[in-house]
């Protein structure tokens, strides 16, 4: 497929993230804390191209290949000429995929053949693209591992560091931050005393500047350093002209990925690194590759517009959208709430990525969030369909992965780790041994499968307009929600209930609705898309018309106004 092809039809982005490491793992025992040799690993060549179309059938359009990017980990590849890492400096046995340690490289856990890393995934790139899905990668701009040694760098490529001045706390062509001649201290982490020597100490990556970091903080990695003085005699400072030497490093590595092949970069911690380098680096990337995608995590409300406005195509919705929709979920919050949220991003409605689960967020089937994967289904369904925006979802997630594993560094917390080597039960099962799926894993992946292709398969969905019925249906705003969706003949109606109970509710559309939308008024044949049965629909001004709608699920009935049109102007 080409990438015309890829991209000659407006789509919604349904994007698929997968803990690379964990996917393809079959083991069915695993050792908390235990080894590669242990536990197993997930391989790049386990998303074959079966697999890879099953992912495609359920309406996803993007995958996030989490973790492709060599990190730090305890595992000895030193036979094969990389680097071994201090497990002082080091998350877990297979360590964070945050914790880089050769932008330039592959990570060998994923390869069959580590000798050929990267061949392995030039050729998952290949495959993705056959099935019809781009690829999205990790971007882990603001910090780097403590041991962060390139051998996979371009010839002529200087590493970063390599020409720090040690001696200055802050330099703008610096790439560290340095701790003026103080080694670096692993007392708080848990180390009284440690092998692993650093001095100068570096600052760590979640700006502690001091040489002490603590067991919370990101002690494993270093902060990378975009021409910004924290620790300035006055406060911070910026220094960006002449253009840091960071700028350029980083760019260039965009730039080596982006000629892999790969469609879209998922950039971690996007707001700890100054808009002004990504305005610089997107610009440059996209002259080269116009359609590649930047998805930012950036946490503040306040600089979405900023972040946007330096090149990024979308931005979780974190604080926003996903907070009140798991309050809703978990009742300590009213359904309603939900207008708040994207009326609060409005302006940049089609920038924004909605989710319910990624690999930093507690599992919604665990005992810390909803306790049951099913109850989460109305949010999807509003997440989904409410809007033209991104949708992302977890691998797992469809078939109610509990995240309740105590896994080794991660802890039993309700959520997959990041940090060792494990196995996922629902994903072997739901990919590897179908015929070992309980009967709700299967109805559970049916839904979420029924509602992720209406995404792209609904006009309406895809890139209709959007209509919220709340303010004239606050009597049911506790426990329901209910929008419309329409473009061209095609409207469609939209009813989440996050109730426990069947809910009967007699849904107003006003006036305004009915004009702004060029609504027929009167009754129509209305097809449920969850579930093919018909009713009919009886829309006027003003007036309400009711609505069954099943527990925890939603009904999304389409009405296609053609032939009603084509009556009326047959009669004038």
């Amino acid at each position: 497929m080409t990438i015309n092809e890829r991209y000659k039809r407006k789509e919604k982005p349904v994007v698929y993230q997968v803990f690379t490491r964990l996917f393809g793992n079959r083991n069915t025992v695993c050792r908390e804390n235990g080894t590669l040799e242990e536990n197993g690993c997930g391989k790049m060549n386990d998303f074959t191209l079966p697999v890879l179309k099953r992912i495609k059938d359920m309406g996803v359009t993007h995958i996030w290949y989490t973790g492709v990017i060599r990190h730090a980990t305890v595992t000895d590849y030193t036979k094969y000429g990389i680097p071994s890492q201090n497990k002082d400096v080091v998350k877990g046995i297979a360590g964070s995929p945050y914790a880089i340690t050769d932008y330039y490289d592959i990570d060998p856990d994923l390869a069959e053949d580590v000798e050929h890393r990267m061949e392995e995934f030039e050729q998952l790139i290949e495959r993705t693209h056959k099935a019809g899905m781009k690829v999205v990668i990790d971007f882990v701009p603001n910090h780097v591992a403590r041991q962060y040694k390139s051998v996979c760098k371009p010839q002529g490529v200087l590493d970063l560091g390599e020409s720090d001045d040690t001696t200055m706390h802050f330099s703008p062509q610096n790439n560290f931050y340095y701790c003026w001649g103080r080694p670096l201290d692993l007392y708080d982490v848990g180390y009284a005393s440690s092998d692993y020597v650093e001095l100068p100490a570096k600052a760590t990556g979640n700006d502690r500047f001091d040489n002490r970091p603590g067991r919370n903080d990101w002690y494993e990695t270093v902060k990378l350093n975009y021409g910004i003085d924290y620790c300035d005699a006055g406060g911070r400072s910026e220094h960006f002209s002449p253009t840091p030497d960071t700028w350029h490093k980083m760019t260039d590595i965009l730039l080596f990925w982006a000629s892999k092949g790969i469609d879209g970069f998922r950039c971690d911690m996007a707001e700890m690194v100054p808009s002004a380098f990504w305005e610089w680096a997107t610009k440059k990337v996209k002259s080269r590759f116009p359609l590649i995608v930047f998805i930012g995590e950036v946490y503040d409300p306040s600089r979405y517009r900023t972040y946007i406005a330096s090149g990024f195509d979308y931005l979780y919705d974190k604080v926003g959208m996903y907070d009140c929709i798991r309050d809703v979920i978990c009742a300590r919050r009213p359904a309603g709430d939900i207008t708040y949220q994207w009326q609060a991003t409005d302006d940049i409605r089609n920038n924004m990525l909605y989710f319910l689960e990624n690999h930093d967020e507690q599992r919604v089937a665990s005992d810390f969030f909803a306790g049951d994967a099913v109850k989460a289904l109305p949010g999807v369904i509003v997440s989904v369909l409410m809007q033209t925006n991104p949708f992302m979802l977890y691998a797992g997630q469809e078939f109610g992965e509990k995240g309740m594993c105590k896994e080794g560094y991660s802890g039993c917390d309700g959520r997959t780790t990041i940090f060792d080597y494990w196995a996922v039960d629902t994903l072997r099962r739901g990919y590897f041994e179908r015929r070992k799926m309980a009967m709700a894993e299967r109805s559970l992946e049916s839904a979420y499968k029924t509602v992720l292709r209406l995404a792209n398969e609904e006009k309406a969905i895809r890139e209709g307009c959007f209509f919220d019925l709340m303010y004239v249906n606050q009597h049911i705003a506790d426990k329901q929600y209910v929008f419309l969706r329409k473009k061209g003949d095609d409207m469609i109606i939209v009813a989440a209930n996050f109730s426990s109970d069947v809910k009967e509710c007699d849904v107003v559309v006003p006036s305004h609705a009915i004009d702004y939308l060029e609504i027929v008024p009167g009754s129509h044949e209305a097809v449920d898309l969850l579930t093919g049965n018909k009713t009919e629909v009886k829309i006027m001004p003003d007036e309400s018309f009711s609505i069954i709608i099943p527990p925890y699920s939603g009904k999304v009935l389409k009405i296609c106004q053609r032939k009603e049109t084509e009556e009326l102007s047959f009669l004038f």
